[in-house]
């Protein structure tokens, strides 16, 4: 069955919350380490309401979110916590995500969430790797099979 225009919004915001849920539980009540960081949020916005878009394919998704950890860890290990770190770190980034085309808007804001939070290099796996792929799987699962959409429109 089709899910209508008009439920869309809601089923895609139920989507939204199961994904995030569930990497909140793997994150809060399982030994398994962090699953979850703030810019997920606007990813499962992208890929359940914006699926359509380029910036809300797999391959974009993951490397995007990949390059630009990797950027702000890299400042915070190397520059530290400055006001010119952190808005070097984010243009980079950019820049990246621009040059390699895996563009995912909210990916821009990981160097941020690694400058301010001292992360170091072990948040890579948990939670961007780990985190990016849960999304992707469920994106797929759910935008196919619930919203019966053509979803991802392209792998890499």
């Amino acid at each position: 069955m089709k899910i209508t225009k008009k439920f869309e919004p809601i089923v895609a915001g139920i989507s939204a919350a199961i994904v995030i849920s569930i990497l909140a539980y793997l994150t809060l009540e399982t030994s398994s380490g962090i699953w979850l960081m703030f810019s997920f949020g606007a990813t499962v916005f992208l890929v359940f309401v914006l699926y359509n878009l380029e910036t809300a394919q797999p391959k974009n998704i993951f490397f995007g979110h990949l390059i630009s950890i990797l950027v702000g860890i890299i400042f915070n290990e190397t520059v530290g916590l400055s006001f010119y770190s952190l808005g070097l770190s984010v243009g980079i980034a950019v820049v990246l995500m621009v040059y390699f085309k895996v563009m995912h808007p909210p990916a821009a804001s990981n160097p941020l969430v690694a400058l301010t939070m001292d992360l170091s290099y072990d948040f890579i796996l948990f939670p961007v790797i780990t985190g990016t792929i849960i999304i992707i799987l469920m994106s797929v699962l759910i935008n196919r099979i619930i919203l019966k959409r053509n979803y991802p429109k392209k792998w890499f």
